[in-house]
């Protein structure tokens, strides 16, 4: 298992994943954190990662370090009061215009530097977030000694690495590895916008010299980060549901739908990597438990606790009642995509930001964190 580039003092990590409009649900575990958390003002995880939308929530929670509890319920209220208009243009003339705009370069086989990036316009949410997070409290809190860390995830189109970028204190140093690289700077907007620029979705933002997409995208290890960084503890926030028993394989007579296909290549972004990274740390865990206490020193390799929150049902079936939130131009288009019927709802999850849905979303963080409840307060509680 990686080491830290520091050396490590039972730091523990905030780990938040990417999923779009489903990392509201991120916001109902906080809050039940910030419930069960003896020092529920001071800040639980000094060491704050943060991937895609996950991202946005990391680097809001960092901003707002100093008094953690407070930090929680801003984020919240911005998820409650969130509508579609504030994180991408929703116009008819908007999304028909673009929509236009990649039916004309396909068939004219491509405009040059005209070519379409994306299919919806995210310039709101540049707005949005500089609103919504004072990026200088980043600094000010390590300064304070409540963060130790902040690093956003993105992938670079040219290199094709993983690059966590993070803001830390002196003793921190960067890293790299096979495709990953962690890179330290000063956090700013074009980090978020890079790292949730859902590919075809959002555009990828530039930053220095490359362009950026989401970095749920090739990361294979979401939480070398924050063990880089430090970490010997990690408390890990995802959006896929807990395993199910899988079902029968049944015979399928209509073709999958785009929305079915597009939702299932999303999953495998946003979900696949994470759940792979939990079940190789456990079971290196699980391996270094049979080994001598000298022969891990030996080794460089030591054990990272992992404590996971999970939801309980699928967030796409969350999704479905509030349909009729999505602008009239973009429920239009998700039609005839597909994304309304049931196998195909996964992409609907993903960019329905609307706080209707990110209420619904909340309450089912809050009940399965507080499902867990004891247990969870014992690794805050021990933790702090």
């Amino acid at each position: 298992m990686d080491q830290p580039t520091h050396r490590a003092q039972n730091a523990t990590a905030l780990i938040l994943s990417g999923g779009g409009a489903r990392a509201a649900y991120q916001i109902g575990v906080l809050l039940a954190v910030t419930r069960l958390h003896r020092r529920s003002r001071d800040n639980p995880f000094p060491i704050i990662c943060g991937t895609s939308a996950g991202g946005i929530n990391a680097a809001a929670l960092a901003a707002g370090a100093t008094d953690f509890r407070r930090a929680v319920r801003e984020l919240a209220r911005a998820w409650l009061s969130l509508t579609p208009e504030r994180v991408y243009r929703v116009t008819l003339p908007a999304l028909f215009g673009r929509a236009a705009h990649w039916i004309f370069s396909l068939m004219l086989g491509g405009l040059g530097r005209f070519n379409p990036r994306s299919f919806l316009d995210n310039r709101p949410l540049t707005e949005l977030l500089r609103n919504m997070i004072d990026f200088g409290g980043i600094g000010r809190a390590i300064e304070a000694g409540q963060l130790k860390a902040l690093s956003i995830t993105a992938s670079g189109y040219t290199t094709g690495q993983s690059v966590s970028f993070f803001q830390g204190d002196d003793a921190l140093q960067g890293w790299q590895r096979a495709q990953r690289l962690g890179m330290k700077t000063v956090i700013e907007p074009p980090h978020l916008l890079a790292s949730s620029a859902i590919p075809f979705v959002f555009p990828a933002a530039r930053i220095h010299r490359e362009y950026f997409g989401d970095g749920s995208v090739r990361q294979v290890a979401p939480i070398s980060p924050a063990i880089h960084l430090g970490a010997c503890r990690v408390l890990v926030i995802g959006v896929a549901p807990q395993s199910e028993p899988v079902p029968p394989r049944e015979k399928v007579v209509a073709y999958p739908s785009l929305a079915q296909v597009a939702g299932h290549l999303l999953d495998s972004i946003f979900i696949d990597g994470l759940e792979a990274d939990l079940e190789r740390v456990r079971r290196i865990n699980r391996t270094l438990e049979r080994l001598p206490a000298v022969e891990r020193e030996q080794l460089g390799l030591r054990q990272v606790e992992v404590f996971s929150i999970k939801p309980s049902r699928p967030l796409e079936r969350l999704a479905m009642p509030h349909r009729s939130t999505f602008p009239p131009g973009l429920r239009f288009l998700l039609g005839g995509l597909g994304a309304f019927r049931r196998q195909g709802s996964i992409v609907a999850s993903y960019v329905l930001f609307h706080h209707q849905y990110a209420r619904e979303l909340i309450r089912l963080g809050y009940r399965d964190a507080m499902a867990q409840r004891e247990a969870l307060a014992e690794f805050l509680n021990r933790a702090g």
